[in-house]
């Protein structure tokens, strides 16, 4: 199971992954060359976060599992709230962050873009 802590550290874990707190002290912000991937942040005691999603997809998970909701205070096309309640695989939950993580580094500019699928390699940038 997933919860802040081990969720924050997967996060954090994606390359050149940098923690933001714009929203204020209690909304962890990951992001990738300035780019948010996430947000992630705990209510009443449960660890939630955003992530951006491929919109035919973010509507499939959000059928497939009752803790993935529309993003909150977010696009809801290209975003999902996930509720780390425990009720969705580990790996699952990895894979969604894989491909948030992945969307937005491709929307990056070229230049970053290609640094950074020089220096980790494209098939860790983007795990979809």
């Amino acid at each position: 199971m997933m919860d802040y802590n081990s969720t924050k550290q997967y996060l954090l874990s994606k390359p050149d992954a940098q923690e933001d707190y714009p929203f204020g002290a209690d909304v962890m912000v990951p992001k990738i060359k300035g780019k948010m991937f996430a947000t992630l942040s705990l209510n009443s005691g449960v660890a939630n976060m955003n992530l951006k999603c491929d919109p035919n997809h973010a509507f499939e998970l959000r059928d497939i599992f009752p803790a993935v909701v529309e993003g909150y205070h977010m696009n809801k096309k290209h975003w999902n709230t996930v509720i780390l309640d425990g009720s969705i695989p580990k790996g699952e939950i990895e894979r969604m962050i894989d491909h948030s993580y992945s969307l937005v580094v491709k929307k990056l500019k070229k230049m970053e873009r290609e640094a950074l699928e020089l220096s980790y390699g494209k098939d860790v940038l983007y795990r979809d």
